[in-house]
């Protein structure tokens, strides 16, 4: 006869999802940096578009 013995452990109901959860906010340093990554991407878009006004075809 063995000295002990495992209880069986049901397994855990299913919840309901849970209402959509609230974001933290973004941290300071996270905004500012975004906003560096945004202005540095439309500096890079205004110049990729000025190179296509200079490449005109040759006629």
């Amino acid at each position: 006869m063995p000295a002990f013995t495992f209880e069986k452990i049901s397994p855990p109901a299913h919840r309901a999802p849970t209402a959509a959860t609230l974001k933290k906010p973004r941290s300071l340093i996270s905004q500012m940096i975004d906003r560096f990554a945004e202005r540095r991407a439309r500096r890079a878009l205004r110049g990729q578009r000025a190179m296509r006004r200079d490449e005109k075809p040759a006629e």
